[in-house]
């Protein structure tokens, strides 16, 4: 005797799916500016001049979000800053 159930598929609505996952770069009193802009050019390959804008802001209001995109990169991306000892988050884009 088999025994089948339907179910229903849940889906999520597509305008949450869209919504990408940031890396958000958080102060501290550690590092330099000049080892935080060196490592947002590694890490991320932004040029001087863009890794110096987003150093600035995070020493100026104590955050700045240096990338955007997928969950699975942004946690990639959060892992290899904090191995470069610099405090970050991810968050989901408002």
């Amino acid at each position: 005797m088999s025994h089948q159930t339907s179910t229903k598929n849940k889906t999520t609505p597509k305008s949450s799916l869209d919504k990408p996952w940031q890396v958000v770069a958080l102060n501290d009193s550690v590092n330099l500016m000049s080892y935080v802009t060196m490592v947002f050019q590694k890490t991320f390959g932004f040029d001087q001049n863009k890794a110096t804008k987003h150093m600035m802001e995070v020493h100026e209001k104590g955050r700045s979000i240096v990338w955007s995109g997928e969950r699975e990169h942004a946690e990639l991306y959060s892992q290899i800053l904090h191995q470069w000892q610099l405090n970050s988050i991810i968050q989901k884009d408002a």
